[in-house]
C-alpha cells in the first residue's frame, strides 16, 4: 500500500502518518510544497524513533508523482466525495491520497477521478476530520481487505499467558 500526502501542512500530522506507514509497512509519499521542513523536531517527535525507517519519497508536485508512477491505481479520499471508503477494492499496492489539512485535494484533480473519490462518513455539521485520523481509517480498511498480508495478527503478554 501507498499514502499521498498532498502538501501537508502540519508536521505532527506528517509524523503520526510517517509512524503508521512504517508500522503496516506501507510507503509514504510527499507532494510539494510542505508546510514544514522534515528535519523539524516535531517530525521526527511524532514519528518516535520509527522515522529513519520510513519508505519516504519526496515530489516536487503532482504532476511529476503521475510521471513516476504512470498506470498507478490511485483512490482520493476527500469529504467531497459520493462513495463511502468501504465500498472501494482496494489492491495491495493502490495509493490512497489525502490533501492538506486546509483545503483538501484541488478539485481540478478530484473532477479528473471522480470514480476514484471516497469519503469517511461523519455528520454534516463537521467539515472533516484530523489528517492522521483519516489516512489509519482508510489505510486500515485497505489493508483489512487485503487480510493483513504480511502483518502480525496476534500479540503475547509480556508477564503473563492467554487462557486457551
Amino acid at each position: 500500500m501507498h499514502i499521498i500526502l498532498h502538501q501537508p501542512e502540519i508536521p505532527a500530522n506528517t509524523g503520526n502518518i510517517g509512524r503508521t506507514c512504517v508500522a503496516t509497512g506501507t510507503g509514504l509519499h510527499l507532494i510539494e510544497p510542505l508546510g514544514f521542513r522534515l528535519d523539524e523536531k516535531s517530525i521526527k517527535r511524532a514519528g518516535m524513533d520509527y522515522w529513519e525507517n520510513l519508505d519516504v519519497t519526496r515530489y516536487i508536485n503532482y504532476e511529476e508523482f503521475l510521471e513516476k508512477h504512470p498506470g498507478a491505481k490511485i483512490w482520493f479520499a476527500t469529504t467531497k466525495a459520493k462513495k463511502v471508503y468501504t465500498e472501494a477494492c482496494f489492491g495491495m499496492d493502490d495509493y490512497i491520497m489525502f490533501g492538506k489539512e486546509s483545503a483538501g485535494i484541488p478539485e481540478e484533480i478530484l473532477v479528473e477521478h471522480e470514480e476514484d473519490c471516497i469519503r469517511i462518513p461523519m455528520l454534516d455539521s463537521i467539515r472533516s476530520l484530523n489528517l492522521s485520523n483519516s489516512v489509519a481509517i482508510v489505510l486500515y480498511e485497505a489493508l483489512r481487505q487485503n487480510g493483513f498480508r504480511g502483518m502480525q495478527k496476534e500479540g503475547d503478554l509480556h508477564r503473563l499467558q492467554w487462557n486457551m
